[in-house]
This record gives structure tokens, sequence and C-alpha cells, in this order.
């Protein structure tokens, strides 16, 4: 039941219940902290990852606070299966500061370990790209190639009732690549941005998915060294992950000490040291945690 992350540089790889996930930051102008932010988090039995990118726009408002402010967020849900409430609870949180001008877009992601389903919000933010190991090919990370599309309003533009979102299943060595809008507007010799469509074909023309460990370097060496100026206009943050088909059972010493972590953070949040982390109550969270065989009721119903 932890969360990492924040909105400070980083170059970072960090392991979770059957993912894999590599994280780069780097503020505008070597800052200590940039309007980036960054954050994974991992339940209190292990099976429920959560990942967020954020690029927040605004003044009047220390990023720093903002980052501070969607971690507690992150650890508030982070027993929670369906990332609905904490995408809420981050929208009315930039509605508030909006009078500062105060806005966000963000990609919102949750991988289900036992049945390796990603669900994906996109508020505002570009689409995430997706390496299909069992084709062999990169493409959008959204629902436009099935036909359908997804509403996605940045957090903090308008209250919102519920949010929009998908889920995919991913297969041992897929890979989702999720980054800021600067790799996307970086410009070329003639001025024109890359935009994502121009992203996919440099992703797909130099990144070698069989090594993800070197796979942000070398596309953002690859960016700087086709285009005016580089990267170095904006905060850069990218972020991939992986499913590695390890450890998707939760251990049963983590789900016996879950219900004591929950307990633990009701205490300190009487003691006013940070959010309740209470758990989802839905029949794959709370069963699973104990019979694997309910964990695969989530991957069903995301398919109906």
């Amino acid at each position: 039941m932890e969360v990492w992350g924040g909105s400070d540089a980083v170059d970072a790889a960090v392991t979770l219940s059957g993912l894999d996930a590599w994280v780069y930051s780097r503020p505008y102008e070597q800052a200590d902290a940039g309007g980036d932010v960054y954050y994974v988090s991992a339940c209190a039995t292990g099976r429920i990852n959560r990942l967020l990118v954020a690029d927040i726009a605004g003044h009047g408002q220390s990023m720093r606070a903002v980052a501070v402010t969607l971690r507690d967020l992150m650890r508030r849900y982070v027993n929670y299966l369906d990332q609905s409430r904490f995408v809420l609870s981050m929208n009315k949180q930039f509605v508030t500061c909006s009078a500062d001008g105060c806005f966000a877009t963000a990609i919102v992601t949750t991988f289900f370990a036992p049945t390796r389903t990603l669900s994906v919000c996109n508020a505002g933010h570009p689409p995430p790209l997706v390496w299909r190991s069992a084709t062999q090919e990169w493409f959008f990370l959204d629902l436009e190639n099935e036909g359908e599309r997804i509403a996605n309003i940045p957090l903090g533009i308008m209250d919102l009732e519920d949010c929009e979102q998908f889920g995919v299943e991913l297969d041992v060595g897929d890979l989702v690549l999720v980054y800021t809008d600067s790799l996307i507007e970086a410009k070329a010799g003639d001025g024109e941005m890359l935009n994502p469509a121009g992203l996919l074909e440099l992703v797909a023309e130099t990144c070698d998915p069989a090594h993800p460990e070197s796979l942000i370097s070398n596309l953002l060496k690859t960016i700087d060294s086709r285009t005016a100026g580089g990267l170095g206009a904006d905060d850069v943050t990218v972020l991939l992950l992986r499913p590695n088909g390890l450890r998707t059972r939760a251990h049963w010493i983590n789900s016996f000490t879950a219900p004591f972590k929950v307990l633990g953070t009701v205490l300190r949040f009487c003691a006013g040291r940070g959010p309740i982390s209470l758990p989802d109550p839905r029949l794959p969270n709370i069963g699973g945690a104990v019979m694997p065989i309910f964990s695969r009721l989530w991957g069903r119903r995301k398919k109906t």
C-alpha cells in the first residue's frame, strides 16, 4: 500500500505485481520541480497498480503543492479497483483552483495483475501508444481503432458526474507508452510540430520493444537529434509499462496483513496524519484477495 512519485527529476525503473515500469521526468530548465506529475501506487495486497501522468498548467498555486494533493488522492484510493472516484476527485480539486487558471491533462491507468486488465482514462492528454507483441506493431491506445470515441476533457474545465474510460487486456511483452505534450510539440527544421502521428511513426521506426529499459532514453535522443531545439522548451515526462506475468497472485502474507494496513490508515487519519485508504467493496477486490477465482470476475466484467 505504497505511493511513489512526484514532480521532481527522475530516471528510474519500478517493479510492481505483474508489471514493470520505467519513468523519466525532466523539469523545464532543470528546475527542482516542474508542471509534470507522475505517480505509481500498489494496493494493500499488491494486485491493483495505478499509474498517473499529469501535465499541470496555470499560475497562482505551487506546482509542488498540487503534486502533494494528487499524492494524497492516490493514497486515498490506493485500494480501489475502479479508478472513477479517483479521477472525479482529481477533477473536483482542479475545478476548485480553476479561478487561478489551474487545470491539467492526465492519463490515469489501473492495472489489475490477476487478469492483466488495464483501465484507461484520458483527460485531455495526448493518446498513449501501445506495442502489441502478438502483431509486432505500435498503434494508439484508444477506442478510435474500433469505431468508437471517448471524450477526453482536461481536469478542472467543468464539473463531471462520471468519467469515461475503457479497458484493454495486455499480454506479457506488450508495452504502453505514456508521455506529455513536449514530445509531440517538438518542432522539426521546417517549424512543423512532430504531432501524435509523427511520434507514432518515429517510435515504430527507431524504438526496439525487446529492450524496454533503454527505449525511453533512445526515443528522447532521437527526438532531440531530429528536431530544432529538441525537448528543452518544456517539461518532459515519459512512462513505459510492460506486463511481466510474474506475481499475479497475491501472497498469503499480503492478504493476511491487508486489513491491518487499512486499519493503520484509519488510525493515522484520526490523528490528522493522512487520508483513509479504504478498500473497494467489489467482489473481485475483496473476494479475490482471499480466493483468486473471484479476481477473474473483473476481467470478464470489463469485456462486457
